[in-house]
Order: C-alpha cells, then structure tokens, then sequence
C-alpha cells in the first residue's frame, strides 16, 4: 500500500462516513461519473500556484487534500450540492482552474472540492448592448477566443489567461495587462449570479447603472469563495478594435517616466497596455537596452481616429520627461513573451524561492512605495533580486509589481515568510495597499486588518450572515486566523 501524502497545512477533515454518505446522496443529484474521491482528483484540485505549494510539491508535500471532488454543470445543481453541505456543515471550497497565487484554493479543513469547469457556456451574446452571460468556469482563452470569432473582445488578458476561469477572475477582482482602457474585472461586471451557503441563488438585474440601494450581486466579486459560488455573470465586451498602436521610449531615471505616466492620464489617454520597468528588469527582458535606463513600453487601439490622437498626446508628455524613442519592436517582443513562466519553473528547480508581490499606490508615493519595499526586500538575508515595474495604471495610480528572488538554503518556507513581513510592512507603511489584483488568499490574510481596520469585522459580519455556518472556503480572507501557516 503507497504511503500517505504529507500535508503540510490540514486543520481537519470530516468523519469519512459522513464524506461518504454524502457522496451517495448528491450522485443522482449530478450523476455519478461526477462525483470522486479518486487519490488522482483529489490532488490535482488540491493547490494553486502558490509559491510555497510547488516548494513543499518538490518535496513530495502538500499544504492540504479535500476528501472529494465534484463536478456540478448547472446553477440549480450547484444550489442542491451546496445545501446538502451547508445541512451536514462540510466545508466547501469552490475551484477554477486553480491559477491563483496566494493558496486560495487549498482545503484547509477537507471536505469537499467543488470543480467548476463544466459549467463552461457562453449563454448569451447581447451584441445590441455590448454584453455577455458567461459562465463561470469557461477558461479565459477560450472565452476570448469564442468573442473573437463573432467580433468582439472581452478586454481582459491576465499573465494567467490560459489557466484560469472567468469565475475566478470575478472571485478575485483580477486584472488583465489591457486593464488601462477596458478596466478590471469589476469595471466589466455588470451583473453576478451566486450561489449562497445554503444553497439560495441570487441573479443580480443586467442594467447599467442603478440607485436602488447596494448592489448585492457586487459583494461576490473578490469574495474568493468565501460567502458563495459565482455561477456565472453578465460582462461588458467592446468590438475588435480598429487599429493599434505600440511604442517603447527610455528614461534615465526611473521618477520621470512615473511622471511622464501620471500627466498623460491625467489629460486623459488611456493606452491599453503602460509598462514602465525599473532598470534591472528592462536588462532581465530587453537585454538590447542594458540596465542603465528604464523602459516604458505602450499599446493604444480602438478607433483609428482616437488611437492616433491618444498617440500624439502620449508622446508629447514622454518627450517632454526626457524619454527617447526606442520603437515598436520591444513592444512586439513583450506580445510574443507575455504568457511565458518558464524562468520561473527553471529557477524553482534550481533552489530558488521566489514571487511578484504586486501592490497599489497612488501616484504621489508610487515611486517611494517602490524604493521602500525593495530596500526592505534587499534586507532580508538570501534576496539576491528585488527589482520592479508599474502597470495597470490609471487617473489616480498605478499597480506596482516587485519581483524577489533569493536562494536562502534549506530552511524556504522561513525565508518565504520574512520577505513578505518585509515587503508588508514596507508597503503599508508608505500607505499602499496591499493587493492590486492577485487578491488575498490563504497568505495574505495576516494583514487584512492592518489593510482594513474595522472594515475587517463588517466584513467578518457579513460572512457570519451570508455563511453562518462556516462552510465557505474557510481560511479565507484573513476571516479567520490560520493557525498552522501564521504561527
């Protein structure tokens, strides 16, 4: 007989018989060839892209295992197998396509692991009014693959768009690389359907804009499976556009491209792609252009008329900062390379730890907030990189990605820990905030409150409500402490 995987993280699991019973009962509900306690399903659902997952993978280790997987393919029945477990107090953890970054998806207590891949249909395409019903677990590729084909694009290309779903992107607010004119998910989300704890199910109205109180369908979007399921939501899709326009200009230091930025979005271009690399990043991807400069890379499309205007008002702002022109090629490299992760891979398999912590600043302490986390970063005994770059930038800041990796030796998980209480705390104090888009996880929970202050127990509140029984996700959010990965 195999030997037992290690887990790494488990608080608990359910008594088998009650697993068990209840995989007899919901099998007829959604048949039984979707319904499985298989060692193969229950570890391929088990983690995400965490990084300190594929350490402790290396290491013939995981964080944790649900103790079954299913595979609802319809909203009703997603309602009847979480009220069953919402009766029997199971825990439930919704998955995607399991690209997150910060442990969102392990199943802290076991239970049950539910798979939302084949509920993967777009239901409806309203081109008259520039939207579309999707559902949750349509994997991102294929669903701008399926807009493209009747002309449309649904604007949102996340690094993870082929290993990730729609419902994820909702779960954890995300953010695409064209995020700068189309916007995050939630600038795109007009409407969620959701499947509460006890299997109510709520359809928010597909209306533009309202005044009939708070939008309820709007507290699942970056909820993470915390207070339900998202079945599926209605988005905003724009037409293929007409033309585009790449450019790349350099800088010899770092404040005026940021500079340069903030004043071209303040009178009001919106490219949809802003890249500005900090020195050692530019040498890592554009080797061409060395590390003495930065680079700022741009894509503008839409209407051939407005992209060659937002072009001329681009580059009288970069020009005027003292950029120089590099060109459209860099920007056509970074096309080709956009999706690629295997450094990373490579890197990991050689001893590294690394990760892109990716927080938000406002334009006044961007550049502060970048000098401030990788100073603390660099601090941390066994950091060999700290390097950064901003997109996602908007009228009143930016997102700020750092990238560290270190080789610490053999105690990982220790070093793991003091850069992120690093760059926190660096990040915090310079008064950023603590996600852009990868959201919060299993990791980051530990300083939800430092990000929210009291706004962490209304929340704590409205998941006592929606969730009374606990069920949804636990560890999730910083809703909860998560004793064996926090102590």
């Amino acid at each position: 007989m195999a030997e037992p995987i290690r887990t790494t993280l488990q608080e608990g699991s359910v008594k088998q018989a009650v697993i068990d019973q209840y995989a007899d009962d919901v099998s007829p509900i959604i048949g039984v060839d979707n319904v499985s306690s298989n060692h193969i399903d229950l570890l391929s659902t088990c983690r995400d892209y965490w990084p300190v997952n594929s350490i402790w993978m290396l290491e013939g280790a995981v964080p944790a295992l649900p103790q079954l997987v299913i595979w609802p393919q319809t909203t009703e029945e997603v309602s009847r197998v979480l009220a069953l477990a919402h009766e029997r107090r199971i825990p439930v953890v919704p998955y995607g396509e399991g690209s997150g970054a910060l442990g969102g998806v392990v199943p802290l207590r076991g239970g049950i692991m539910v798979d939302l891949k084949r509920m993967n249909r777009i239901r409806n395409l309203d081109q008259e009014n520039l939207l579309v019903t999707v559902e949750c677990g349509l994997n991102g590729a294929i669903y701008e693959e399926q807009l493209n084909r009747s002309g449309y694009t649904g604007g949102h290309f996340p690094q993870s768009l082929r290993c990730s779903t729609v419902g994820g992107w909702l779960a954890c607010r995300a953010a695409g690389q064209f995020s700068t004119r189309y916007g995050k998910i939630e600038d795109m989300a007009v409407s969620t359907e959701a499947v509460l704890a006890d299997g109510t199910i709520f359809r928010g109205r597909s209306v533009p804009r309202t005044s009939t109180g708070p939008r309820v369908d709007q507290f699942f979007i970056g909820s993470e499976g915390t207070l339900g399921i998202i079945t599926a939501a209605t988005l905003r899709i724009w037409p293929l556009p007409e033309k585009r326009h790449l450019a790349s200009y350099t800088f010899d230091q770092l404040a005026d491209g940021l500079e340069a930025i903030r004043l071209f979005m303040r009178a009001g271009a919106r490219p949809a792609v802003v890249r500005l690399y900090d020195g050692q990043e530019t040498g890592n991807h554009f080797p061409e252009l060395g590390d003495q400069r930065s680079v700022l890379i741009l894509l503008i499309e839409g209407a051939a008329k407005i992209v060659h205007a937002e072009a001329e008002v681009i580059e009288q702002y970069v020009l005027d900062h003292g950029a120089v022109d590099t060109g459209p090629e860099h920007v056509e490299h970074w096309l080709e390379t956009r999706f690629n992760i295997s450094a990373a891979s490579r890197l990991l398999q050689k001893g590294a730890v690394l990760d892109t912590i990716e927080v938000t600043t406002n334009w006044h302490n961007a550049h502060s907030t970048y000098l401030a986390m990788q100073e603390a970063l660099n601090g941390v005994e066994g950091t060999m990189l700290a390097s950064g770059h901003w997109s996602h930038v908007y009228p009143e800041g930016a997102a700020l990605y750092i990238t560290v990796v270190g080789f610490p030796g053999d105690d990982k998980i220790t070093y793991y820990k003091k850069f992120w209480q690093a760059a926190m705390a660096a990040c915090l104090a310079e008064g950023a905030a603590i996600s852009h888009h990868h959201g919060i996880g299993l990791h980051r929970g530990q300083w939800m409150g430092a990000e929210h202050g009291q706004g962490l127990e209304v929340l704590r509140r409205i998941k006592n409500a929606l969730d009374p029984q606990g069920i949804m996700n636990p560890g999730k959010l910083g809703l909860r402490e998560v004793s064996k990965w926090e102590k």
